[in-house]
């Protein structure tokens, strides 16, 4: 994963410290038993336990890896230059052709929840509204090539 271009909120940030102290303290101890555990089951050439707790344990080293590369390269939203226009920790409030409001919030790819309406800013609405003022419209392409308009009515951080 390039972190070059990862830019984090501070919730964001938050929720990715709470993870790396999860999966550095609990979640590996777990792992650590399972492990045990299953050496006690015997023979480990033939212990599916043992090979899922080993595997298990290297996804979470990975895990934990990315998002220590994460926190040590992303840029904070807040330091990322914004006077009046779109960028990221933005709410921002887009209306489309039809006079459809639609609230979103402008977020890092790490942070995106499309059911909160937290939208990544290298997703195609994203992209085009970033950098953008209040009153600016805005065309949207999609992957299946349609193209969308929307206005932007209203930013706050």
């Amino acid at each position: 994963m390039d972190t070059s271009d990862i830019v984090l909120t501070a919730k964001g940030r938050q929720d990715l410290i709470e993870e790396l102290e999860w999966r550095e303290g609990e979640l590996s101890k777990q792992i650590v038993e399972r492990i045990k555990t299953a050496r006690d089951f015997g023979d480990l050439s033939e212990n599916s336990e043992y090979d899922d707790a080993k595997e298990e344990q290297a996804k979470n080293a990975a895990r934990i890896t990315e998002i220590q590369s994460i926190l040590a390269n992303a840029k904070d939203a807040e330091s990322v230059d914004h006077v009046r226009t779109v960028s990221i920790g933005c709410i921002v409030t887009l209306v489309d052709g039809d006079g459809v409001a639609t609230e979103v919030t402008l977020v890092g790819t790490t942070e995106t929840d499309s059911l909160a309406h937290k939208i990544s800013n290298e997703s195609p609405v994203g992209k085009a509204i970033i950098g953008h003022s209040e009153g600016e419209t805005v065309e949207v392409v999609t992957p299946s090539g349609k193209s969308r308009v929307y206005t932007i009515t209203k930013i706050t951080r």
